[in-house]
């Protein structure tokens, strides 16, 4: 019969998690530190924020111009009357 001394020998399955976890804590700091040009993405949004105020801008002109106004106008006309 065997004596216990205290330490047990670590079983595969634990060996296992152990590697899992050390993987895990190196993966983590390694994305938690980020692209190097982790900024780009803070200017990319600026200009695309941009871009689509000034498409919305242009968007508006048209819709409430004289020509497109009156078409609108026209349709729902011809939807509200048409029994």
């Amino acid at each position: 019969m065997k004596k216990f001394t205290g330490a047990a020998r670590p079983t595969p399955v634990l060996l296992a998690v152990r590697r899992f976890g050390g993987w895990l804590r190196r993966r983590y700091r390694k994305v938690a530190d980020g692209p190097p040009d982790a900024g780009m993405s803070t200017a990319e949004y600026a200009i695309g924020t941009v871009a689509a105020c000034a498409f919305a801008a242009v968007l508006y002109k048209v819709v409430t111009s004289g020509t497109v106004s009156g078409a609108l106008s026209e349709i729902l006309d011809r939807a509200l009357h048409a029994v």
